[in-house]
């Protein structure tokens, strides 16, 4: 390890008590999407304190913080997001989130206070020419808040010739990296299919059309959308989350309705899904005697990792880390992002910070870090704060220069 980074994750190190103070302040006023007002307004405040030009209220909670050194023209943007889930926490944590309903169950305060202490960082000593572009985002969580900030001009106020985003990541090892070129989280699709049938008693079926039968036709008949259409290559996840008909056991009802959560890695996938769902919707249907009604919603796009700026991404992740802690090509996840949204206007990458396995003898806290995203116990482990300041702030000086 050179010089230069030993020292700049001894000054990382440094400021961890403070941020780690951050961290579990938001943890504990946590607020969900484009209600992160409170959370907002302090990221907003401390990046002014530390010589940041700061824009608020881009996508409604949105922040930006500006800092440009020197006559460079390169422009790089780092994002991190804000909002909380509407999880009831039950980690029994010191730390635990003070507003019932609502927590941090995905790690997103960890996220803010890794990018706030990488500024303070870069303020105070950051060595760049060029322009660093601090993203807070609002609304991660199935609202597109990325989607808002652009539609406020985030890039045309802001232009960045590469942005780049990191997620903590249960099951990895605290602190380990892992990047992935090309297709790394996939696109998620809504999808509402209504069976129109015709009602009737229950006794008597055969003067009536069963939409609950074609329902139950259908989804059998999804399963093999995956199985049979979809290249055995590929990734497709095509799952009935919901079925809902009838309220009584001797009625036949008119209606019945199917949910879907439907998702791929790849955009010529996604269409194929959209398409076979569709149709195959329509014909089980017919075949009982009643119609389709198919409200098929786009949700998150997949997200796409850009060669040039994964292989520096990679570089910054083996100088800082080492090869035993960064895996350079990592599996796609069936997961979703919004950063994908960033990534179809801006060339950049979205890499995983392990956030512990559970083998942390010495983490009193090593059990709720190895707790899957999104699941009541869950914690960001605020180890990673060192590691991933030190991240971004080596990243924007390989990338200013």
């Amino acid at each position: 390890m050179s010089t230069d980074i030993a020292d700049l994750l001894a000054r990382a190190q440094a400021l961890a008590p403070e941020f780690e103070a951050w961290r579990r302040d938001i943890h504990q006023h946590p607020e969900l999407g484009f209600e992160e007002h409170r959370t907002s307004e302090r990221v907003a405040q401390a990046l002014q304190r530390w010589g940041y030009q700061v824009t608020r209220g881009l996508g409604g909670t949105g922040v930006v913080g500006q800092l440009r050194r020197g006559g460079g023209t390169r422009r790089l943007g780092l994002r991190a997001d804000m909002d909380a889930l509407p999880i009831t926490e039950t980690s029994g944590l010191p730390h635990a989130s003070q507003h019932a309903g609502v927590m941090h169950a995905c790690g997103h305060d960890g996220h803010t206070a890794m990018l706030l202490a990488a500024a303070k960082l870069l303020a105070e000593s950051g060595r760049f020419d060029g322009t660093l572009n601090l993203i807070f985002q609002p609304a991660e969580e199935g609202l597109g808040g990325a989607v808002r900030m652009m539609q406020d001009g985030l890039f045309e106020q802001f232009p960045c010739d590469a942005v780049f985003a990191m997620h903590n990541m249960p099951g990895y090892p605290q602190g380990h990296l892992a990047l992935r070129e090309g297709p790394a989280m996939a696109s998620s699709d809504y999808v509402e299919i209504t069976l129109q049938g015709v009602g009737g008693h229950g006794a008597m079926p055969h003067r009536a059309a069963d939409p609950v039968v074609a329902g139950a036709s259908l989804v059998m008949a999804l399963q093999t959308v995956v199985s049979r259409n979809v290249d055995p290559l590929g990734m497709a996840v095509v799952t009935v989350g919901a079925f809902h008909a009838g309220q009584a056991n001797n009625v036949i009802p008119e209606t019945a309705t199917l949910k879907l959560s439907v998702r791929a890695l790849d955009r010529e996938v996604r269409r194929l899904l959209r398409e076979r769902i569709t149709g195959l919707a329509q014909a089980q249907a017919a075949s009982f005697g009643c119609t389709a009604l198919v409200d098929y919603r786009h949700g998150y796009a997949v997200l796409v990792n850009t060669p040039a700026e994964t292989a520096l991404a990679r570089e910054v992740a083996l100088a800082l880390a080492g090869p035993q802690q960064v895996t350079l090509q990592a599996p796609a996840l069936p997961g979703s992002e919004d950063f994908a949204f960033m990534l179809e206007k801006v060339p950049g990458s979205y890499l995983l910070i392990g956030n512990g396995d559970g083998q942390e003898a010495d983490h009193p806290f090593a059990g709720h870090c190895a707790c899957m995203v999104h699941n009541p116990g869950y914690d960001f482990n605020d180890r990673n704060l060192v590691r991933g300041a030190a991240y971004w702030a080596l990243l924007a000086q390989r990338f200013l220069v």
